[in-house]
Formats: C-alpha cells, structure tokens, sequence
C-alpha cells in the first residue's frame, strides 16, 4: 500500500516527460513563431550571415533549456523507481537482475536509469584496439580439457582483441592442450601452462566435497601461479560459453573503485540463502554471494593487500565450524567477501547466466541480446532443468560443432609476432609452385592439421617385463562400426587416430559413450586429428597415433582388419622369445580376408586353414594385389611351426610388430596409394630382418570402397602425381641411405 503514491507519481512524472519531448520537437519542426520559418529550414532561406548567427544562438539556448527540464524529470523518475524498488533489508545486491549494471567513479554524473539500462543502446566501455587480453583457467583431466576447447571457441568466435590463455594444469591437460594450440595456429593467440602440481600444496589441507576436487581451488592461488608483472586477469571456468566479446567483460576493469580487487555477479540460486531444504547451512555471504564461474580479478592490488594471507585466514576460521567446503574455492571467496564487502564490484547478470539447479537465472534476461556469457554450472550440464534449456544448448552446441580451423583468422591492423611454426609453414609455402600440376598434393604434405589428443578418458598402467604392446592404428567416420570389434578382440592397449571434423568428432563422442564395449575400455587412447583440405593425410594420422603410445612395442595394422583371439599375449611372448629388445626385426603378421559381413571367426590356425580351403577366406588381396603379401609366403606358413625370415621385395606393405623407435610414416604419401609400400622399404633400408609369425594371424572384413581409391582410379592426374611422388621418395631415399638405397629404384623399374 505505501508504494501507490509512488506509482501515481511515477505515472505523472512519465506523462511530464513525454510531453516536454513532443514540444520540443513540435517547436524544432514548427520553428519560431515570431518570423513563421522553420529552424531547421533557416540556414537554407536566410541570406543574412546576422540572422542566420540570432537563429543559431535562440535554437541552441532552447535545446540547452529543454535538455536540463530532461535531466531533471529523469533524475525524479529515478528516485521514484529507486523508492518503488528498494530491496528488502539483508539481501545485498540487486534483486531485479535484469536491470544489474555496472557502477563506477566515471558514472557518478549518470542517472540511475542510465545505469540500469543494458540495452545495445547504453554507453559501455571498451577496450583498446589491439589490448592484450589475459583469460585464465584452471583445467585437469581429459573430460575438462575436451570442454575448454568449446570455451576457447566462443571466445575467439567473437573476440576483436588480442588473447593471451594462461592454464593452470596437470599433466594431462597439458599434453592435450599444449599440443591442440601448437597444431591449432591461431593468429594473436598466445599461451603459458602453469603446473598445477606446483601449487596443490598451498590448498591440499583444505576438505572440498564438490565434485571439482582439488583442482576447484586453484583459483584462490592465481596470485602466485601468474606471472608478477601480470595485473589484471579474466578468469573462468570450463563450463562457460561466451556470446559476445571477451573485450566488453574486460572493459569493466575500468569501472572499479580504486578500492575494489574482485569483479562477480551475484549467485543466482538460493543456495547461499540456506533455504533449500531443512539443515541447510551454506558457508557465510553476502545476501546471495557470488558466483566464482566468471571472475576479474585484479591481480596488482590483490597481491598488495596481501591476498594469500587474507583468504587463508578466511578459510582457517570458517573451517572450524564449516568444516569442509561444499562449492570449493566459491565459498572462500564469498566468507572473504562478507568480511570485506568494499573490495567487490558486482557484474551485470548477464555476465553470468547460471544454468544451475534451483537457478533463478531466467529472472536476468528477457531478450536474446541481453545474454553474455552462459554457465553450465550444474554437474548435469547440458541436461540441466530449465525453461529455455534448448535455447542454451543450441547456442553451445554451434560452437562445439564448429569448424575450429575457420577461426584461424588474422587480427587486422594489431601486429603480433608469428609463432615459429606458423613462420616455418608459410616459409614452406611460398616455396611451392602453384603451376605446378601436384600442388596439391606437395601442400598437403606440409600442411599442419589441428590435432587433439587422448579426446576421451585414458588410463594405462605399464607391465613391469617390459614386453608390451599397442595396436596403432588409424580411422575416419565411416569405420567407426570396427571399433567395438577390436577391443573384442585385442585386450591390450590400443592407440587410434580418428580424421575427422568437428561435427564428427561429437558424433563418435556419443557413440562412444553409448557402447558398453567403448565405454568400459579404458586403456585405448583416441586421437582426433581435424579435417582440413581435400586429401585423407593416411600417413600423418598413422604417425599421430604412433607418436602417442606408451609402450616399448607397436603393432601396426589398419581398422578394418580384426586380429585373432589371443593375439596380444602370443605377441608378448614372440616379443621375447626373438629378442626384439636387442635387435631389429619387423615381426609379419599374416592378412587374410573375408568378402562375408557375417563371419564365424576362425579360433585357431587349423580352423583358419580349413576355412580358406573351403573359400571362406582368401589370402589378402590375392585377387587384386598379389605383390602386397606375396613375401610373406603363405604355402610355408601353412606348415610353418617356428618364425621364418622372407626377404623384401618391390611393393611388400605387410602388417609389422616393431619398437616404437621405428621410423614414421612418410607424410607425402596421401589418400590411397603407396602410403605403407613406403613405410616397409624405409624399415628395409634401416636393415629390419622381416621375420613371419607361425601361430599370427589377422582378417581383413569387407567395406565400401574408399573415397580416395576411387580417385585413383578415375583421375589420371592423380595417377600422374602418385608415380611422381614415388619418385621423388626413392631419390630421397637414396641420399638418406646411399648406394644401399639403390636396389629399391631397380626394383621398381623391373615391375
């Protein structure tokens, strides 16, 4: 009942105002009534330079009279809503988060409806062209790493500025993301890694029931963890999507206080509110306290009002009657903020959203515009409850589908310092020619794909004989179906490089999580390496995933060939028995094939052999390839009982055991066509003894034939390329090796 005055004042005060715009408008378009001409018409109908300069000065002092009547009107209409909508005492901050805004010594001047407006059309500020913008996470594990991807995404989708990342990580997470933006090559992007293990210690003594662990600390550290000469940093969480430019967010540096050290929105849950169910007791805050997900922290003055200190004796005290933290280093920082509310300056809402359990977050926005940054700050994620959920996770969704390698674009008119890599890239580049009728295919060689490793949980534990071995091997979407199959059929660890795109990577991320068999295995590590021009780079996947093992043994093969029942342990034991340690020898596992999609896989060597007697299974290729495998001799195998050395010979492309220590694959060598032919006469000329297995074998199971052969065998410029290649790779060959390297030009000559 009190606030009906206020209304009927705010009502007149609304009509006041309106009526002032009308009239001073009417009296603009009208003109003065004194001579009849319009004001705005005057300059045009009015020779005299005199009455032309009286016009001017009658038009100006009428808008400066007009324009204070405006700011008075407003500043009542002001206080009437500040009257209307004054919060209930012991809720600190503002309850109509909608209108949250930003406050600061230069808005002193500004109304209070200026300040609440956060439309397109308020006066926000911005940063410099060119400001290098500091952006810090704190990122463990693979799960968290493949989600700050889709953080980095939205950031550089939209960002003008540029970027410096600092991440502060374990292990694992800078193995993947070291190696992401190495390969990645954004322009004006620059990162530092910080060991997290580094730091554990200064929080390891404090209890954390969240689900965060030891690492949703960390953030209380950043004062040690960033450089000294580092003052003011963004920080943010992996579960956070930007829809609009970091540099507005970091523009509101410039609106604290000389006092203020901390930049958070408000929480918007009840949870620091303790009233979510019966007992709820929250670690102390303010009103609603903050939410730690977006954080501006300014650095220099939190190091010189002694920060470290400052938190620890906040944390000391409340864990005496706390006991453990539920909301890990958020409600350190809300206890600090209690104790000093000064040093805080409360972001708009929408910096914020939190898409949380029991969130009131829909109370922040009304339109699409007003979103800023999106925090899917529930450990349900993208299958949180909430009323506009689909709008969210559409947005999310677009860039954790987007093509990565479209934000490689360059930062006009700001300089920055290329990386060494991007430096030898372009070098490289410019060395090609273009006439050239392989062009193509000489790009592709030296093209760097975006690559990101371990893109789902891996955990290996290594055999303490040292005998072990991992299957590599290389994939794209449309062998996805092979996968389940092999971890059937091979129990070691397994390392596969996946050539997909972004959308595809998500696709096989589903599957994956899907299947009982993928899901269960944990010790096969999968490697995305991104697509990008319009050749399958074979030979660079195959090394992505031959670099990236932990075992002193490989077995290289390819998806679609599934390995007999017990082959890991028998291959252990040939590992041993042949002294592999000591000496170099490429152990030959014989390939058969089936033309069946429905196969009772042989059990043993007698079961295989009676099979291929019957026309169930063929040799590999014999139909098609006879030179590929034809060393390996398969009238002696069918006898053999011990290891048998063959000789090489043009155009053998076997399936090999050998140490990790061998040779890569040769990256010219794309799509279909000589891409393991290669890699065999390369172990040939570092003199590997090629020794067949007895007791090994392995079935090729059909499919639709490549894309890529397809080309071969309709393009003869792709022909032409190919057998230029090969030629290129003996002469090649030949200066690596010497005279040795001979016999493999003669041989190719003889065919």
């Amino acid at each position: 009942m009190m606030l009906c005055p206020c209304r009927g004042k705010l009502k007149l005060l609304v009509v006041s105002l309106s009526f002032v715009i009308l009239f001073t408008w009417l009296y603009l378009l009208v003109g003065n009534s004194e001579n009849g001409r319009s004001l705005l018409l005057s300059a045009c109908l009015v020779e005299s330079t005199e009455a032309r300069l009286l016009e001017r000065d009658v038009l100006a002092s009428r808008v400066r009279e007009v324009e204070e009547e405006n700011r008075q009107i407003r500043l009542q209409l002001s206080q009437s809503q500040g009257l209307a909508a004054q919060p209930v005492e012991g809720n600190y901050g503002n309850q109509q988060w909608v209108a949250s805004a930003d406050t600061g010594p230069e808005d002193a001047e500004n109304t209070a409806e200026e300040r609440a407006n956060h439309s397109e059309c308020s006066r926000s500020p911005t940063a410099e062209k060119c400001e290098l913008i500091h952006v810090a996470c704190v990122c463990a594990g693979h799960n968290a790493s493949r989600d700050v991807v889709t953080l980095v995404k939205s950031i550089l989708f939209h960002r003008r500025n540029p970027l410096h990342f600092h991440f502060i990580t374990d292990t694992v997470a800078n193995q993947i993301l070291s190696t992401l933006f190495q390969s990645w090559m954004v322009p004006s992007v620059q990162v530092s890694f910080y060991d997290a293990d580094e730091l554990k210690s200064e929080v390891s003594w404090i209890p954390n029931k969240h689900y965060s662990g030891i690492y949703g600390l960390m953030k209380l550290t950043l004062t040690k963890a960033l450089p000294s000469n580092l003052s003011k940093v963004i920080v943010l969480d992996t579960d956070i999507t930007f829809a609009t430019d970091i540099a507005e967010l970091w523009a509101i540096f410039r609106k604290f206080t000389e006092k203020q050290v901390i930049g958070l929105v408000e929480n918007q849950s009840d949870w620091y509110l303790g009233n979510l169910w019966k007992n709820h007791k929250p670690w102390p805050a303010l009103g609603r306290g903050f939410n730690t997900g977006v954080i501006l922290l300014y650095l220099e003055r939190l190091r010189r009002i002694g920060w470290e200190q400052m938190w620890r004796l906040t944390a000391e005290r409340e864990l005496m009657s706390m006991l453990s933290t539920s909301l890990a280093d958020q409600d350190i920082f809300n206890a600090f903020i209690k104790q000093n509310p000064v040093l805080v300056h409360q972001l708009p809402c929408f910096w914020n959203v939190q898409l949380s359990d029991h969130t009131r977050s829909e109370q922040c926005y009304t339109e699409v515009s007003d979103l800023k940054v999106i925090h899917w700050n529930s450990p349900k994620k993208l299958r949180v409850k909430n009323k506009h959920v689909e709008f969210f996770r559409n947005l999310y969704l677009t860039f954790l589908e987007y093509d990565g390698n479209l934000l490689r674009r360059e930062l006009f008119g700001c300089p920055s310092q290329a990386s060494s890599e991007s430096t030898v890239l372009q070098h490289a580049l410019e060395e090609l020619d273009e006439d050239d009728q392989c062009y193509d295919f000489r790009r592709e060689r030296i093209m760097v794909h975006r690559v990101h490793l371990y893109f789902l949980q891996y955990e290996y534990t290594p055999t303490d004989d040292g005998t072990d071995i991992t299957l590599v091997a290389q994939l794209s979407m449309d062998r996805l179906q092979m996968l389940e199959a092999i971890c059937k059929h091979w129990e070691g660890p397994i390392s596969l490089a996946l050539y997909m795109s972004d959308a595809e990577a998500q696709q096989f991320l589903r599957y994956a999580q899907a299947s009982e068999v993928l899901k269960n295995r944990k010790n096969v590590g999968y490697h995305i390496v991104y697509k990008e021009g319009q050749f399958y780079p074979v030979n660079l996947v195959r090394n992505v995933a031959l670099r990236n093992v932990n075992t002193p043994y490989v077995f290289l093969t390819d998806v679609d060939f599934l390995p007999m029942y017990g082959l890991y342990d028998y291959l252990r034991k040939s590992i041993v028995q042949l002294d592999m340690a000591s000496t170099k020898k490429a152990l030959v596992v014989p390939a058969f094939e089936t033309l069946r999609y429905r196969l009772s896989f042989p059990k043993s060597k007698a079961e295989l052999l009676s099979m291929l007697d019957m026309g169930t299974l063929y040799t590999f290729r014999y139909h098609v390839w006879t030179k590929g495998h034809a060393p390996t001799n398969y009238a002696k195998w069918r006898t053999a009982t011990t290891p048998y050395k063959v000789e090489w010979e043009a155009d053998f492309e076997p399936y090999v055991v050998v140490r990790r220590d061998c040779p890569e694959y040769d990256h010219r060598f794309v799509g279909f066509g000589w891409n393991k032919v290669s890699h065999i006469m390369e172990l040939d000329a570092q003199e590997y003894d090629f020794i067949v297995l007895p007791n090994a074998f392995m079935i090729h199971m059909p499919h639709a034939p490549s894309f890529d052969i397809s080309k071969f065998r309709s393009s003869p410029s792709y022909r032409y390329c190919l057998t230029t290649l090969k030629d290129e790779f003996h002469q090649d060959l030949s200066r690596k090796y010497g005279s040795a390297a001979l016999k493999y030009l003669t041989a190719q000559r003889n065919i």
